[in-house]
């Protein structure tokens, strides 16, 4: 008992450790990446306090935190204080959690070196968790309250609309994000996420080919569900000048910043998992747990090199398209994304069925999914119109819209 929980201790305090370092270098990687897009100069200048080495401005993370800590903390006289406390812990905390059934590797060798320790490691703080998918999405559920109470007790009139904005959009992209993760489950038969990495692994095709109309809508869902532009309408700092966190300050602000950053990371590796393989890599890291010590490295390098193109991506969105409207975000969910994506369940549905029934080849399946999503995709772009009417509504003497201004 003493050797699990010292175990778990180890693999927390490593998990949180790099979690924070990840965040703040991801900031850095992610301000690289606004400068290359917009064709101006990134952080470059900041190195090694107190000398003159710059180190590629790799300094530059060390720097922000410390700004953060000694930035004085300016409470609002007019702020429920303890709810306006309570939001940031509890958003962190909540994002923080949910890495305790991501897994970061398949397992380490029973000959790992380790004194007391003569099992197989599991890289991941529980393992064996068979609901670790649900957990994973309800700790996500918990992290929007963080952000409602941000609003609601700043007591702002920015901040509260805000709130109310994500609570609205968090619940509206609950749904496909939901449904598009049900056809994964059906086809690994498992809410385990390693089970589903080890499904894939055996028989060498990844969910994406199975399932690329459930890709997309999780893929969407996820850019909404972390907030990150063209999405990022709870913060949106032309309209809102920050949104739900406009009146903090100080660590406070910090809690909710690296918040942010940890949801897109938890949306990285979800997306890798459950639709690219996870540690999967064809003739590189193989199936089931009897590792060796390179085979258990590489399923290490290969899965944080797919969430690193992952994050790489989402920083690339966040800098290439516009803010969506508020209005068609929410119709993307209800009238675009949930449909598509109970239109891949149902397939999905009907095709394990088939196969149950000992009809059809795993490349059939794949074959019949990518008609599937090409159809749906084509019907959606008839039925749903190719451009929206923007231009600004008379209002009448009634203060009602009556009409388009000619």
């Amino acid at each position: 008992m003493q050797e699990i929980v010292v175990e778990a201790l180890v693999k927390i305090a490593l998990l949180i450790g790099g979690l924070m370092t990840a965040a703040a270098y991801l900031v850095l990687l992610e301000r690289w990446m606004a400068a290359w897009v917009q064709d101006r100069v990134g952080p470059n200048r900041v190195g090694v306090p107190l000398t003159k080495v710059k180190l590629f401005g790799l300094g530059q993370p060390l720097a922000d935190g410390l700004k953060f800590i000694f930035k004085e903390e300016i409470t609002p006289h007019q702020v429920d204080k303890f709810l306006y406390t309570l939001a940031p812990i509890s958003i962190l905390a909540a994002a923080l959690a949910a890495f305790a059934a991501i897994p970061f590797g398949s397992v380490l060798p029973s000959d790992a070196g380790i004194p007391g320790v003569e099992h197989q490691i599991d890289l991941v703080v529980a393992p064996g968790f068979d609901v670790g998918l649900i957990y994973v999405f309800a700790l996500g559920s918990i992290a929007v309250y963080g952000v409602i109470l941000g609003g609601w007790a700043s007591n702002n009139k920015y901040s509260f609309l805000g709130g109310l904005r994500s609570s609205a959009q968090l619940i509206a992209y609950e749904l496909p994000m939901g449904v598009g993760i049900l056809g994964v489950v059906l086809f690994s038969g498992s809410l385990r996420l390693e089970k589903i990495v080890d499904v894939q692994a055996v028989s060498g095709i990844w969910n994406v080919v199975y399932q690329p109309l459930g890709f997309v809508v999780f893929l969407v869902a996820a850019f909404a569900e972390s907030a990150r532009l063209p999405f990022d309408l709870p913060e949106c700092e032309q309209e809102l000048i920050g949104g739900y966190h406009t009146e903090y300050a100080g660590m406070r602000l910090l809690m909710y910043l690296i918040a942010e950053f940890l949801h897109m990371v938890t949306a990285a590796f979800l997306i890798v998992i459950l639709f690219f393989g996870g540690w999967h890599l064809w003739g590189l890291t193989g199936s089931g747990n009897e590792v060796t010590w390179t085979t258990a490295i590489m399923r290490v390098l290969v899965l944080s090199i797919k969430v690193l193109g992952v994050i790489l991506f989402f920083m690339m969105a966040r800098w290439s398209w516009p803010r969506f409207r508020f209005d068609q975000l929410m119709t993307l969910s209800w009238k675009v994304m949930l449909p598509l994506g109970l239109v891949n369940l149902v397939a999905v549905a009907a095709l394990v069925e088939y196969q149950q029934a000992g009809g059809g080849t795993d490349w059939l399946a794949a074959a019949v999914m990518w008609g599937v999503a090409v159809a749906t995709w084509i019907a959606a772009g008839i039925i749903a119109p190719l451009a929206g009417d923007n231009r600004p509504r008379n209002a009448g003497h009634d203060g009602m819209n009556t009409g388009l201004i000619p």
